[in-house]
């Protein structure tokens, strides 16, 4: 059963008079062709009409839509089901949250890294809601590694609420695991691709966000802090989150704008969420072609572009 979120509620009240008019056909064999018809084209309309219109809070919780697919979901999907996946950090042990291997993009080998949240309560607490302990992007590091000493292209998959921020993670090293991971990736002499399908916040997605593409689909969103703890630390209250998403500018668009992302991939007209096959073909494209043209760069020139473009970042003449 699909979820819908508030401003998605003329579009389930359009489908249900559309599933209504099939099944008064069906039960009275009278011809509901027109109806149907003239019910669908006003879908599409008033779909084009809402989702034209989001605000950055509405894209914010587009991103955290459950039915929106998780990394596990597109790995699979691009891959065909020959992605092998990998465990452990071979430290402490083998994060749930953080999961990654290789696996085929048209007969070509990938190494696949990314968060992955949980498809319903029990699994969302197994995979600690898509946050990361430091053996996590240990374990990202070691796999980044392994690729390197293979020659095979990396792509990330970021979609994280933020690195697990417990008493036990700071103990054995959060910050100096992302600080690594962000060094290390700099110097990766393999094409790296980072791309958000869904949460981008705050270390969480920098530890495996550092790329020679860095790109963000329609409705995610990038941002040093969430909306909800921008307004607490602000407002002491979490009611101005809409107030604050908009002030980050945290929207694919923005990103774009202001050249911290390299690209923005187009959602389906409804969204990831309502229509996976065609997500997981755009990004399966977009990963083949980016790899395709990334390895026509010469190595030295590749990772000098990598650092000169995090190193402007946030830089600018007046």
């Amino acid at each position: 059963m699909s979820t819908y979120l508030d401003f998605e509620t003329p579009i389930k009240e359009l489908e249900d008079k559309i599933q209504q008019a099939k099944n008064i056909g069906e039960e009275t064999k009278v011809e509901m062709k027109d109806k149907i018809a003239e019910l669908e084209k006003k879908l599409n309309e008033k779909t084009k009409e809402i989702f034209k219109g989001l605000t950055p809070w509405q894209r914010v919780q587009m991103s955290r839509h459950p039915d929106r697919p998780y990394t596990l979901a597109y790995i699979n999907a691009i891959t065909n089901n020959t992605f092998q996946e990998y465990h452990g950090d071979r430290n402490v042990k083998d994060d749930k949250a953080m999961v990654g291997g290789f696996g085929l993009v048209k007969d070509k080998t990938v190494m696949f890294i990314g968060q992955q949240k949980g498809i319903n309560t029990k699994m969302r607490q197994y995979r600690n809601f898509g946050m990361p302990n430091p053996e996590g992007y240990r374990k990202a590091l070691r796999l980044m590694k392994l690729a390197e000493k293979f020659n095979k292209p990396i792509v990330t998959f970021i979609d994280t609420p933020g690195a697990f921020c417990g008493l036990e993670a700071e103990e054995r090293g959060q910050g100096e695991a992302i600080a690594r991971n962000i060094y290390e990736m700099m110097r990766l002499k393999v094409p790296v691709i980072c791309i958000i399908i869904g949460e981008g916040a705050s270390g969480g997605a920098l530890g495996i966000g550092v790329g020679d593409k860095v790109v963000m689909l329609e409705n995610t969103w990038y941002s040093v802090i969430s909306p909800e703890s921008c307004s607490s630390i602000l407002w002491r209250s979490w009611d101005f989150k809409e107030k604050a998403a908009d002030a980050l500018k945290l929207t694919s668009e923005d990103m774009k704008k202001n050249q911290l992302v390299d690209d923005v991939l187009k959602e389906p007209i409804n969204g990831a969420h309502r229509n996976h096959e065609e997500m997981f073909e755009t990004v399966k494209e977009y990963i083949s072609k980016s790899i395709e043209s990334l390895e026509k760069i010469q190595q030295d020139k590749r990772i000098s572009q990598r650092i000169d473009k995090f190193c402007s970042m946030g830089v600018w003449n007046e």
